[in-house]
């Protein structure tokens, strides 16, 4: 979390200022504000409105930040029934192309969608030439999911780490019903994403699941806990929403919150919606998809653990992380064991997998490739 710890530190002394459409589904509203993936993260009081009537404050989009379809980075878009979670879930899926391949089973971090993972997904399935399919889903309460008995976008999500782990663990038996004809798992999460990964991962080995890994991306336990109290004042720095969906992806990178345009150019539309009808004049013309404002009480428990359901997940563990993020003393001591890889990605910020997919695409491959092709008696990363 380094990016975000390093914010909140400073926010302590100053104050900072398309997808390719369903089967059947020929209606589906344009698919460029379908490529939602960056959204605020933290908690605290509202941002403080604009006066300014929204007529007034429009200004011509600027092309170069114009969203940019999904239909190039996965084979499908789906929305995927889950009826043991009372959701309607909306999955990114490119299977891999041989019987024997593997999934990666990618979840995104709070506030998030599954499309901040579209750039690096599409180089996951280059480099390994098939072999390794990806599927990213939006979670409850993000994106384009959903719920079944009530569609309509809630005023407030139950995003309790228990929920959002049995969704993950109940998607996967919809979509691979047969733990034995399924084929092998890589579990990749950033920061809350990671979170929900390492927990899921036991329950699917549980139902006979094979999992060759589990990835968590750029969270660290003790400093994420430290940094939860200081979110309030970067969510303030935050507007409250934007007149169009290129003025969103604008902003995502000049302030560097993602740093590679044409990753914000795909995931960002999808973390913003249309305001209601009969908004106020003052109510900017598009706001975030999930007020992770309300999500204040659910942090702790998000978080609290992660270090050591991470270091005791019965497989192959890598951690990668932004710049020169430091360990917590129990993933410090679990190097030393050798009890799972690390990866440092220097020159990029919190959204790892966006700011340079590229190199966050060999590193699972390796990874993958490391793990899921281990000789029988070879121990892989992170049993030892």
């Amino acid at each position: 979390m380094s990016d975000l710890y390093r914010s909140a530190l400073q926010a302590r002394f100053a104050k900072a200022p398309q997808l390719p459409p369903l089967p059947g589904e020929e209606e589906e509203e344009s698919e460029s504000g379908d490529s939602l993936g960056s959204l605020p993260s933290g908690m605290g009081p509202p941002a403080a409105p604009s006066r300014t009537p929204r007529a007034a404050r429009k200004h011509t989009p600027n092309p170069a930040f114009s969203p940019i379809s999904a239909q190039g980075y996965f084979e499908q878009a789906m929305q995927v029934a889950v009826p043991a979670s009372d959701l309607d879930v909306r999955a990114y899926y490119t299977p891999p192309r041989f019987e024997d391949g593997t999934v990666m089973i990618c979840h995104h971090g709070a506030g998030y969608s599954g499309l901040t993972f579209a750039c690096m997904a599409k180089e996951v399935t280059d480099m390994s030439k098939g072999e390794c399919g990806v599927l990213s889903y939006d979670c409850r309460g993000h994106g384009k999911t959903k719920h079944l008995n009530s569609p309509e976008i809630p005023t407030e999500e139950n995003l309790d780490i228990e929920d959002l782990t049995a969704d993950m663990v109940n998607l996967v038996q919809t979509v691979f019903p047969e733990p034995q004809a399924a084929p092998s798992l890589l579990l990749v999460g950033h920061s809350l994403g990671g979170s929900v990964c390492v927990r899921a991962c036991p329950i699917l080995q549980q139902h006979r699941y094979r999992i060759t890994g589990v990835a968590v991306i750029d969270v660290v336990e003790e400093f994420t806990l430290e940094a939860l109290p200081l979110m309030h004042s970067l969510l303030n720095a935050r507007p409250e929403g934007f007149d169009s969906p290129e003025e969103a992806i604008e902003w995502h990178v000049k302030t560097n919150t993602i740093r590679n345009p044409a990753s914000a150019r795909v995931s960002v539309p999808a973390i913003i919606v249309p305001a209601p009808e009969g908004s106020p004049p003052s109510t900017p013309a598009y706001l975030w998809r999930t007020p992770l404002r309300s999500t204040a009480p659910y942090w702790t428990s998000w978080f609290t653990g992660l270090s050591s359901k991470f270091l005791s997940a019965r497989t192959a563990r890598l951690l990668i992380l932004a710049g020169t993020e430091r360990l917590d003393k129990e993933l410090m001591i679990g190097q030393m064991q050798g009890k799972f890889q690390l990866v440092v990605i220097p020159g990029v910020g919190h959204m790892v997998q966006e700011d340079n997919p590229t190199r966050m695409a060999e590193v699972l491959v390796e990874f993958w490739r490391r793990n899921e092709r281990v000789v029988v008696g070879v121990k892989k990363v992170g049993e030892l």
